[in-house]
């Protein structure tokens, strides 16, 4: 299991955008880069620096995924007919801790992954404690009944700063969620543009 030891606002820090849309987000006050030379940071970037900025944005948004689990991912996406880009954000939006982040069980994508890794959810009555699982349309997500009065879910399902997607039907009096369909990148509520388009031409090179 990887484990991410810097703090996550320094991914927003370094990006210069807020890409999980949080209002204690850094970038809200500063938008330059971390250091004391993060103002100076500004230059042009080649296509191949713009590639791997938007690798890195895509990657980072859902936490704790090492490159080598991304890369498999795309190697996926290469695989299944249709548009690449399109593929790769659905099966980024297919994996467990994606639902339960969509599904505002927990806050954050880093707590979704820690909240499946200590066995709190079940996936049509089983209990999956690996994050990175794919999930399939019409499979349902549920938390455990002893996991339900946990204070980190009963915060979750109150936030006011995102909504569940339609692509998630999600019962907070019941804690269920049902993956009703894999989206479109068009679907998925990113804060800040996501382009895997230039992620495909990164891995192509």
């Amino acid at each position: 299991m990887s484990k991410r030891h810097s703090q996550k606002y320094k991914i927003d820090r370094r990006l210069g955008e807020n890409i999980w849309g949080r209002p204690k987000s850094p970038v809200n006050i500063r938008s330059h880069g971390p250091g004391q030379h993060g103002m100076r940071r500004k230059s042009k970037l080649s296509d191949y620096g713009l590639q791997l900025r938007a690798k890195q944005k895509l990657k980072g948004y859902y936490g704790s995924i090492t490159e080598k689990s991304f890369k498999r991912l795309y190697k996926e996406a290469v695989r299944i007919k249709g548009d690449t880009g399109e593929n790769l954000i659905g099966l980024l939006e297919s994996r467990l801790d994606a639902i339960v982040y969509r599904a505002k069980f927990v806050a954050t994508v880093f707590a979704a992954r820690q909240f499946v890794n200590h066995g709190h959810v079940t996936v049509n009555g089983k209990k999956v404690n690996i994050a990175s699982y794919q999930c399939k349309a019409g499979d349902v997500v549920e938390v455990k009944e002893k996991s339900k009065q946990i204070a980190v879910v009963l915060e979750a399902t109150q936030l006011a700063e995102r909504d569940v997607p339609d692509y998630v039907e999600a019962d907070h009096a019941k804690m269920s969620a049902k993956y009703v369909s894999v989206p479109a990148l068009a679907d998925v509520p990113y804060p800040v543009q996501m382009e895997p388009n230039l992620v495909v031409e990164f891995y192509s090179r």
